[in-house]
């Protein structure tokens, strides 16, 4: 069976190390598309209950205009004990988030949501336990100077730069890139999309 003739798959994410990322396993979804939805955490609501809750929202968000594909999002939640870290959109922000993390343990929550094109719906989390070494004054200005921090959850990239300042990670790594790879192959096969037909086929 040729690609073309496979059921749609929609990504409903705006990133693209989520694209980049199932490009890496063969998935290559037919379209993206971005949901607006507001991203402010409840009163209370603990990081991985936030990210299981924005990804539910962000798949459902994009449902009614993609009838008959399979809907797959994804949310990416970093945070220290119950606080959520910010994507950081100033210079100041990410120090501020480096200087938090330096020396620590944290972790990395990643809420993933499909829908296939019955109904049926599956949102799981996956959580990584990501050390920092201590970092130094001098290591913290040329990560900043390096703009890698940019609009990444809790200022930093895995994939990047950062990679010689983590000591350690607990779980998976793509996860923390913003997609767990093994578990969301797992879903959509589990849902129906021909996961492993694609990967053949790419």
């Amino acid at each position: 069976m040729g690609r073309e003739r496979m059921p749609a798959l929609v990504l409903a994410s705006a990133s693209p190390r989520r694209l980049d990322l199932l490009r890496r396993i063969g998935i290559v979804p037919d379209a993206v598309d971005p949901p607006d939805i507001d991203e402010t955490p409840n009163r209370s609501e603990l990081p991985p209950a936030l990210a299981r809750r924005l990804a539910a929202e962000k798949a459902r968000a994009v449902l009614a205009r993609h009838a008959g594909a399979f809907i797959l999002a994804a949310d990416t939640v970093v945070a220290c004990g119950r606080r959520v870290l910010p994507k950081p959109e100033t210079e100041a922000e990410a120090r501020r988030c480096l200087t938090l993390l330096s020396g620590r343990r944290h972790r990395v929550h990643s809420g993933i949501a499909a829908i296939a094109p019955d109904g049926r719906a599956v949102v799981r989390l996956v959580t990584t336990a990501v050390t920092f070494k201590r970092l130094s004054e001098t290591e913290i200005a040329a990560y900043l100077q390096s703009g890698e921090w940019a609009g990444k959850a809790g200022g930093y990239a895995i994939q990047g730069m950062a990679g010689a300042l983590i000591r350690a990670v607990n779980g998976s790594c793509s996860n923390v890139v913003g997609l767990p790879l093994s578990e969301t192959a797992a879903i959509l096969s589990g849902l129906g999309f021909p996961v492993w037909r694609c990967a053949a086929t790419s």
